[in-house]
């Protein structure tokens, strides 16, 4: 099926707005090290940020959700990426930890918006047929974000300092002006915007037994990108003493690792199924967690995260369609959105526990991570052979919730 202009522009837009998100905020966690240096902190008070900036994306996925679902998904999208750009900017400005650990916990609220919003605009855009590539190119934008990151850190961060590293996350600001001249709204938004709507509530209430799996599974997800990803950098500077260069380069690896995993799995979820997909790729973190945790040299190390990035975001990369196609179809900018970031709250003391498990072992980071990755990927793998299969639902059908569906799966979802 050939793609219309409006559906190119859509899907870059979200891409690169999840894209930039992720850049903003992957930008902090090259430099712990130096805000505890600075505010003469410890790292795991540090790492609190991080912490908050996970733990309040709910708010922003319920608030950007709702007002996507009220008042179309384009507008929403332009206020959320402004509203992160800014207040990334504001982060370079704080006197002391106490503002920055506020500042990150509103940065995490405007976070949490935009991959809800992004995701229904694309997935309700898009042909049905490319919803797993696609899927897997927005989860993309993830690792795509921490790429640059990366590339901002090896390149800039002796001239500009950990400050300036901040500054330059304004940039993505400029998405708005490109949102605002290319990106239509939603097809399935306008079809469906004179129809009455269920409140969250309700919505919820009806559906509280998807609700519940859905939260569950995504705490594990955010588990096993946030437990492989958040403190690597840290683990390569503190625990293996690697200049900023050599960080750099291995963290490019592992995002390059990341983002052929997810494409690759997004595609191949089209033929083999969501749940399978998914299966196979966190059970696929198991033999490479030795590699990835436990070598000595930078080499090693590059190779092993690229591996097991190709686990972790090759699972991920389904995650976008998956959760867009069981969604009840009046709630899907808010649906996948929040159950999300409820999984990144529960899952939002990785950070913390990570970083004060590696301290208390002697700054044995390799061990903190080996020990989250490998529940988590065991746990998913298990979690996920109890989803519903969807491929292909159409995402404008609008169908009443009713207790007829028994909380379960909203009735408009054929099983395939």
């Amino acid at each position: 099926m050939t793609w219309t202009r409006e559906q190119i522009h859509v899907t870059t837009a979200s891409y690169l707005g999840w894209t930039l998100d992720a850049f903003d905020f992957f930008l902090m966690v090259f430099i712990l090290k130096d805000i505890a240096a600075e505010f003469h902190a410890p790292l795991p008070s540090v790492a609190l940020a991080i912490t908050l900036t996970l733990a309040m994306r709910p708010v922003g996925a319920l608030i950007f959700g709702r007002l996507a679902d009220r008042f179309g998904r384009r507008p929403t999208m332009m206020a959320n990426i402004l509203c992160y750009a800014v207040l990334e900017l504001l982060s370079g400005f704080s006197p002391n930890l106490a503002t920055l650990i506020v500042l990150r916990a509103l940065f995490g609220i405007a976070m949490g918006g935009e991959w809800g919003v992004g995701s229904a605009l694309t997935m309700e855009t898009v042909p049905a047929r490319s919803r797993g590539f696609v899927s897997g190119l927005l989860q993309a934008g993830y690792p795509t974000g921490f790429l640059l990151a990366s590339l901002v850190f090896g390149l800039f961060y002796s001239h500009i300092g950990w400050r300036g590293m901040f500054f330059v996350g304004i940039l993505p600001a400029l998405l708005v002006i490109y949102v605002r001249s290319h990106v239509p709204e939603s097809p399935a938004w306008k079809q469906m915007a004179s129809q009455p709507r269920p409140s969250l509530l309700a919505g919820l209430r009806q559906q509280w037994k998807l609700a519940l799996y859905a939260v569950v599974l995504m705490t594990a997800f955010n588990f096993f990108s946030h437990g492989t990803q958040d403190l690597y950098p840290t683990f390569l500077r503190v625990q293996h003493g690697f200049d900023a260069h050599t960080v750099s380069l291995v963290t490019i690896v592992l995002n390059i690792g990341a983002i052929v995993g997810g494409l690759a799995c997004g595609t191949l979820s089209e033929r083999i199924g969501r749940r399978w997909t998914i299966f196979g790729a966190a059970l696929f973190a198991l033999p490479v967690l030795p590699l990835w945790a436990y070598s000595h040299s930078a080499a090693a190390l590059a190779a092993g995260a690229f591996l097991m990035q190709l686990s972790v975001q090759g699972a991920w990369g389904v995650i976008p369609v998956h959760l867009n196609e069981i969604s009840p179809p009046a709630l899907r900018a808010t649906f996948p959105g929040l159950v999300y970031q409820l999984g990144n709250l529960l899952a939002s003391v990785n950070a913390t526990m990570q970083a004060s498990l590696a301290t208390s072992r002697g700054n044995d980071y390799a061990f903190a991570m080996a020990v989250v990755a490998g529940t988590v990927a065991v746990v998913i793998a298990g979690l996920i052979l109890f989803s519903r299969e969807h491929r292909g639902v159409d995402m404008g059908v609008q169908a009443p919730l009713t207790p007829a569906s028994g909380g379960g799966v909203h009735p408009a979802l054929a099983h395939r």
